[in-house]
């Protein structure tokens, strides 16, 4: 392995760093990007019951904030809910702005290696086959060893530059599919509350 680094020349480590760098963000996000953690299943449900019950007070409200995600914006809504739809549509809305942006966490910087790696890789060939002109410039064709160490320079940092970029931005699109799934699932639910309040509100208001 040291060998095949030291051959790929001085453009290899940085190319290791971001593969170490891709493959950390890879495993934070697979934990991190949790649907169940992020929308427990059934909360909506269990809001609505206490709701309806003992009500929330502050520390209940306090305790669903902390809980989830989904929490976050359900307790935003609710603590604007008695100041009309509009104004709870707009604190679930930003309410939700912060947790998308929480739920897109380091994915610019694993787009970001995606489409750098390559480029590291472009330029380590680039300066492999610099190399490999200069000992043809100086020595002639007869330095076999010289050529092929350029030439194995070259490809090495090719390689190793889309071994790192494919998966990366393979994973990047997945994290991206997955968070635009689980932001369609919390409108869902911040949605359904907003109206089973209002539509509860009104009720009683022409009963």
């Amino acid at each position: 392995m040291y060998q095949v680094l030291s051959a790929g020349g001085w453009v290899m480590p940085f190319i290791v760093l971001c593969s170490i760098i891709a493959l950390a963000i890879c495993i934070e996000r697979q934990f991190a990007l949790n649907r169940k953690k992020i929308a427990p299943p059934h909360l909506l449900a269990t809001v609505w019951q206490q709701l309806r019950g003992e009500g929330l007070d502050a520390q209940r409200l306090k305790s669903l904030r902390q809980g989830s995600p989904l929490g976050a914006i359900l307790a935003a809504g609710l603590a604007n809910g008695h100041q009309g739809r509009d104004v709870m549509r707009e604190s679930i809305r930003e309410a939700a702005s912060h947790v998308i942006h929480q739920l897109e966490r380091y994915l610019n910087t694993l787009g970001t290696v995606a489409a750098v790696t390559p480029l590291m890789g472009l330029l380590g060939t680039v300066l492999g086959m610099i190399s490999v002109f200069t000992e043809i410039t100086t020595y002639g064709t007869g330095n076999a060893g010289a050529l092929a160490g350029g030439i194995s320079e070259a490809l090495i940092t090719t390689a190793a530059g889309l071994a790192v970029a494919i998966p990366s931005l393979v994973m990047h699109r997945h994290y991206t599919s997955r968070i635009e799934s689980i932001v369609v699932d919390l409108e869902r639910e911040a949605i359904k509350l907003v109206d089973a309040i209002h539509s509860n509100q009104k009720t009683e208001y022409d009963l």
